[in-house]
C-alpha cells in the first residue's frame, strides 16, 4: 500500500472555492490562500446565519495512547467522509498540528491513509500562520514585561513571581528552565525564566476559546504574567502591549479551512495539546460549523479523560453547545498494550490480555457516562486482528455500556470503510442525551480538581503538594477560585504515572502548581511531574523528512 503522503500528494483536490461554497458558505467570506487552503470571515458567517438551527455534535475521544496507535484523528476523518457518503450535510473540525510532535514522534495530524485532510503537507507544516501569530503574540508579551523590568520597573513588579514564559513551536527539553538577561546591564535584567511549546501557550487557548475579535482583545488584556511588590496582579493591559497582541492575532481568529480526501469541508482551528492544555478545536470554528452542517464531526485530545472531560467543562460553556454522542476509539492492538503485551508481540491473537486491557475501554466509556452522553465504539481495524479478537472487543464494549459498536476500515478504504460506523452515529444521535457538566458552574477548584480525580481518573484522592497550596490561595485572591480547571497531566495513563496501564487503581494524584490562566479564563493544574515543553527522543520523526529532486516532501507520515 502507499504511504499516507503518497496518497495526498497524487490525490485531486477541489477548488476551496467550490468546497467553501457547496459547505453553504459565500464567496465574499472566504479569503483564498493558494488553491486549496482559504479563511473564513467567521463573524459575517455567524450573521448572516444566526437565526438557522444549529447541527448535532459527535465528539471523538479515544482510549489511553500507546505505541500501538489509536487512530482517532483517521477516525474522525474517516467517519465525515462516511457521513458525507450517505449523503448527510457534514463538517469535520480539528486541532492544527503542532510542528513539535510532527518533527518528534508523533508525526503528522492529518489522518492516514484514506482517511486524511489535504493538502496535507500545508496542514501539517505552518498551515495559514496561525501558530507563527501566537508564538509572536506569547513572546512580543514577555518581551514587554522584561523591558518593563529594564527600564526602571515603573509598575513595581516583582521579578521572583513572573510566570510568563516564552515558548516556541518545538520540543526541546532543554529550554524548558533557562536564565535570561545575563552579559551585563545593558543586557536586560538577569532572572530564571523558561520556554513552554507554543501549543501550551495561554495566547493558543484564548485563541480556541474566544468567540470574537473583540473577545479576543480583552482575553488578551486579562492574562496575568507576575505580581507587583504588594500582591497587585500584572497584567497584559497593565504593559500597553495587549493591542499589539491582538494586531498580530486580528487573521489568525478566521477558521482555516480545507478538505478530506473525498471533499469534505474540514474546519483546522487552533492547537491546544490534550495533555497539558485544553484539547480542543477552536469556538469559532465549532459555531460556524454547525450553522452549516448538520453533523459536525470534532475530537478531542487523546483519551476522554483528558479532551473529552475539557470539551464538557471549558469548551461548552465558552461554546454555549453540547455533544449529542461520543465516539471512542479503540483498537485491538492498543487494548492487548493496556492488557501487558510488548509492542513486537502485538501481532499475535492474545484474548487474556485484550480481556485484561479492555479495562481502560470501560473507564474510558465510564467517563463520558459521569456526563450523561451515549458512546459509540468505533473499533479501528487492523490486518492483524482476528476474528475472535474483533468479536470479543465488540461483547466487552457492550458490557461496558457501549450504546453501539461499529468496526471500520477507514485508512484502507476511507469512507466506504467508514459506512456502518456512520450509520451507528446517525442513530446514536438521535437517541436523548442528558448532558450535565461532573462539575457545575461555581465549583471550587479543589473540589473540581477532587472530583476529576475521584470520579474520573479512580484516584482515591489528592495531594496537592505546598507549591499548590500557596498557588490556590493566590487564585482566590485574583477572583479565580471558581474558574474551570484544566488538567495537566501525562496522556498515557489515565493516573499522573505513565507506567500505569490499564484501569490504574489505589493511587493518589499529586498536583504540583496551579497556573492561573486569567485570559483563557481557567486554571491549569500540573499533576505529577508533566511538563510544558515536550523534548525530543532518540530517532526523532525529522529525521526521516526531506525534500526530494522535484521540491516534494517525502518521510512525512
Amino acid at each position: 500500500m502507499e504511504t499516507s503522503l503518497e496518497i495526498a500528494q497524487r490525490a485531486r483536490l477541489r477548488p476551496i472555492l467550490e468546497v467553501a461554497l457547496e459547505a453553504g458558505l459565500e464567496e465574499a467570506e472566504v479569503e483564498a490562500y493558494g488553491r486549496y487552503r482559504a479563511k473564513v470571515d467567521a463573524a459575517a458567517v455567524l450573521a448572516r446565519l444566526r437565526d438557522r438551527p444549529e447541527g448535532k455534535v459527535v465528539l471523538v475521544t479515544a482510549v489511553t495512547p500507546t505505541k500501538a496507535g489509536e487512530g482517532k484523528t483517521t477516525t474522525s476523518v474517516g467517519l465525515t467522509q462516511g457521513l458525507g457518503r450517505l449523503g448527510v450535510k457534514v463538517a469535520l473540525c480539528l486541532r492544527e498540528p503542532s510542528m513539535g510532535p510532527i518533527f518528534g514522534i508523533k508525526g503528522g495530524g492529518t489522518g492516514g491513509g484514506y482517511a486524511q485532510l489535504v493538502p496535507m503537507e500545508d496542514v501539517n507544516l505552518h498551515l495559514n500562520g496561525d501558530f507563527h501569530a501566537v508564538t509572536a503574540a506569547h513572546d512580543l508579551l514577555a518581551a514587554a514585561l522584561d523591558a518593563s523590568l529594564y527600564h526602571g520597573n515603573p509598575l513595581g513588579i516583582d521579578p521572583y513571581t513572573v510566570t510568563w514564559p516564552r515558548c516556541l513551536d518545538v520540543n526541546d527539553r532543554a529550554l524548558r528552565n533557562v536564565v535570561i538577561g545575563l552579559g551585563g546591564r545593558a543586557h536586560g535584567v538577569p532572572r530564571e525564566a523558561g520556554f513552554v511549546i507554543t501549543a501550551a501557550s495561554e495566547v493558543m487557548a484564548v485563541l480556541a476559546l474566544a468567540s470574537d475579535l473583540r473577545d479576543l482583545r480583552a482575553r488578551l488584556g486579562r492574562i496575568v504574567v507576575a505580581e507587583t511588590r504588594d500582591g497587585r496582579p500584572v497584567t497584559a493591559e497593565d504593559l500597553r502591549v495587549a493591542g499589539a497582541m491582538a494586531a498580530i492575532m486580528r487573521d489568525a481568529i478566521r477558521p482555516n479551512l480545507v478538505q478530506t480526501l473525498e471533499g469534505q469541508p474540514a474546519f483546522v482551528h487552533a492547537g491546544p495539546f490534550g495533555n497539558i492544555a485544553h484539547a480542543n478545536s477552536s469556538v469559532v470554528a465549532d459555531r460556524v460549523a454547525l450553522k452549516l452542517a448538520d453533523v459536525v464531526v470534532t475530537e478531542a485530545g487523546f483519551g476522554a479523560d483528558l479532551g473529552f472531560e475539557k470539551f464538557c467543562h471549558i469548551v461548552c460553556p465558552a461554546a454555549g453547545i453540547r455533544p449529542a454522542v461520543a465516539v471512542v476509539v479503540a483498537t485491538v492492538r492498543a487494548l492487548k498494550a493496556h492488557g501487558g503485551v510488548a509492542f513486537e508481540r502485538l501481532g499475535e491473537e492474545d484474548l487474556e490480555a485484550l480481556k485484561r486491557g479492555s479495562e481502560n475501554l470501560a473507564a474510558q466509556l465510564d467517563v463520558i457516562r459521569a456526563f450523561g452522553v451515549p458512546a459509540v465504539v468505533a473499533v479501528n481495524r487492523f490486518p492483524t486482528d482476528t476474528p475472535r479478537e474483533l468479536a470479543l472487543l465488540e461483547e466487552l464494549a457492550g458490557e461496558a455500556g457501549a450504546a453501539r459498536v461499529a468496526p471500520h476500515e477507514a485508512f484502507a478504504r476511507g469512507g466506504e470503510g467508514c459506512e456502518g460506523l456512520a450509520r451507528a452515529v446517525l442513530e446514536a444521535v438521535e437517541e436523548p442525551s442528558d448532558f450535565r457538566p461532573l462539575n457545575p458552574p461555581g465549583t471550587p477548584l479543589r473540589e473540581q480538581i477532587e472530583r476529576i480525580a475521584t470520579r474520573l481518573y479512580g484516584a482515591e484522592g489528592v495531594d496537592l503538594l505546598p507549591q499548590a497550596e500557596r498557588d490556590l490561595e493566590r487564585v482566590r485572591a485574583m477572583g479565580l477560585g471558581t474558574v474551570p480547571v484544566c488538567m495537566a497531566k501525562t496522556h498515557l495513563s489515565i493516573s499522573h504515572d505513565p507506567a500505569l496501564l490499564g484501569r490504574p487503581r489505589g493511587f493518589r494524584l499529586p498536583v504540583r502548581a496551579l497556573v492561573p490562566a486569567a485570559g483563557a479564563g481557567f486554571v491549569v493544574a500540573l499533576c505529577g511531574d508533566i511538563q510544558r515543553m515536550p523534548g525530543l527522543g532518540r530517532e526523532p520523526a525529522f529525521t526521516r523528512i526531506d525534500l526530494d529532486e522535484e521540491g516534494r516532501i517525502t518521510g512525512l507520515a
